[in-house]
C-alpha cells in the first residue's frame, strides 16, 4: 500500500511539474499533505473554502447562512442558481459548497446532455448529499429540462420502458441531491427551471481592490514575487474578471521569467500586456473591433447585434455573452430600443472621431 501511495505521489510531482509555475518544494507539501483534488485546485488557482474566497460579499454572506443552517438541520442545501457574466467565479463557488457540505460534486454542462437518457445515468448515481454541477443550465434541451423537474422537486425520475402497447413507465426513487445551476444569459431560463430553484445569487463585476488581492494571492501560489503596483495594473486591465486576471498573471509572468529578472513588476506587466494587444482599459483585439466596426460600418449605431456578429465574422453570443457586459460595465457602449450605440467614452479611448447624425426627415 505505502508503495502505491509513492508512485501515486511520483505521478502527480511529474504532472504538476509538467505544467510548470509550481516550485520542487511546493509540490512536494502539496504531494504530501492534500488529496489529488485540492492539488488540481491549486494548480488552477482557485479558492477550496469560502473563506478564500475573494469578493462578493453579499453572495458569500448568504451562503455561509444557507451552508450553516443545511448542516444544522443535517439535510442538503437546497438547490441553487448562480448567474453572472462568464469567468467570475460561479464554478469555483460550486466546488467550494461541495467542500463546506463534504459532499462528492459531478459537473456537466447544458450542452453536454443532448437526451434524458444521458442524464438518468448521473442522477441515480449520486448519494444522499451530493451535488450535481450543471454549467451554461440555460441550454438544457426542452425533454431534458422536463425530464429534470421531477428529480428537483420530488427527487424520483419517470422513464418509459418498451414501445407502443408494451410500454410501461417505472418511477424511481433518487437520494437527496443538490442541483447547482449556473448560467450566463439567466434571462434565457423558463419560469417552471427557475421556480424550483430556492436560492438565488447573481454574481457581479469584481473592484479592483479585490482583484489586487486575486493576483497576489495567485502570485503567491505561482511562487513569483509582484510589485503592488504591478498587481494594481494587472487588476485595472483584467475587465473586473478573477479569470482574466489569472489569465493576465501567468502571461506576464512568462515575460518576466524570460525577458526580465523573474519579478512582476510595472514594467514588465506593461510590455507584456502591450505584446498580448491588452490596452490600458483592458480592452483586447475583438474588443477594438467591435468599437471600430459600430463606428466605421455603422456610423456609431445603433445597430444590431446580428450586424455586428456578421460585419466580424462571429457568433452573435460570442458578442453578447464575452465581448459586449464589459463595454456596457466600462461605458463604452449603450444599448438603445434600436440597438447598440457607442458613447463618448470610447470615441475618446479609441482616438475616433464621431460620425455626424442625418437629420431624421432626410431619411423619408
Amino acid at each position: 500500500m505505502a508503495k502505491k501511495d509513492t508512485e501515486k505521489k511520483d505521478k502527480l510531482r511529474e504532472v504538476v511539474l509538467g505544467a510548470g509555475g509550481v516550485s520542487a518544494g511546493r509540490v512536494e507539501a502539496l504531494a504530501n499533505q492534500e488529496t489529488d483534488e485540492d492539488l488540481i485546485l491549486n494548480i488552477s488557482l482557485r479558492p477550496s473554502r469560502l473563506p478564500d474566497f475573494i469578493g462578493q460579499n453579499a453572495v458569500v454572506d448568504n451562503l455561509k447562512v444557507s451552508l450553516e443552517a443545511a448542516k444544522k438541520r443535517g439535510e442538503p442545501l437546497e438547490h441553487v442558481l448562480l448567474s453572472g457574466p462568464p469567468g467570475l467565479g460561479k464554478t469555483s463557488l460550486a466546488h467550494i459548497i461541495a467542500n463546506e457540505m463534504g459532499t462528492k460534486i459531478t459537473a456537466t454542462s447544458g450542452p453536454a446532455i443532448e437526451r434524458a437518457g444521458d442524464l438518468i445515468g448521473i442522477l441515480t448515481n449520486l448519494s444522499q448529499g451530493d451535488i450535481l454541477f450543471i454549467d451554461e443550465i440555460h441550454r438544457l434541451s426542452k425533454t431534458v429540462e422536463e425530464f429534470i423537474y421531477p428529480a428537483m422537486e420530488n427527487f424520483e425520475i419517470d422513464f418509459v420502458i418498451d414501445k407502443g402497447p408494451y410500454a410501461k413507465t417505472i418511477k424511481f426513487n433518487l437520494k437527496r441531491f443538490t442541483l447547482i445551476g449556473a448560467t450566463t444569459r439567466a434571462g434565457l431560463l423558463t419560469a417552471p427551471l427557475r421556480s424550483r430553484f430556492g436560492i438565488f445569487h447573481h454574481l457581479d463585476f469584481y473592484e479592483t481592490g479585490d482583484l489586487v488581492t486575486i493576483i497576489t494571492r495567485s502570485a503567491s501560489l505561482l511562487n513569483i514575487p509582484i510589485d503592488k503596483d504591478a498587481a494594481a495594473e494587472i487588476a485595472r486591465r483584467s475587465r473586473g474578471s478573477p479569470r482574466v486576471a489569472n489569465r493576465l498573471v501567468r502571461r506576464v509572468r512568462d515575460w518576466a521569467q524570460v525577458k526580465k529578472d523573474g519579478k512582476i513588476t510595472v514594467a514588465a506587466t506593461e510590455e507584456a500586456l502591450k505584446s498580448h494587444g491588452i490596452d490600458s482599459m483592458g480592452l483586447d483585439i475583438i474588443d477594438r473591433k467591435v468599437i471600430s466596426v459600430i463606428h466605421g460600418s455603422f456610423g456609431g449605431g445603433p445597430v444590431g447585434i446580428e450586424s455586428i456578429a456578421a460585419t466580424l465574422n462571429e457568433e452573435p453570443d460570442t458578442i453578447v455573452d464575452i465581448v459586449e457586459p464589459f463595454l456596457l460595465k466600462a461605458g463604452f457602449l449603450k444599448r438603445t430600443p434600436r440597438g447598440r450605440e457607442l458613447t463618448r467614452l470610447a470615441y475618446e479611448h479609441m482616438h475616433l472621431t464621431p460620425n455626424k447624425k442625418e437629420p431624421q426627415k432626410e431619411l423619408f
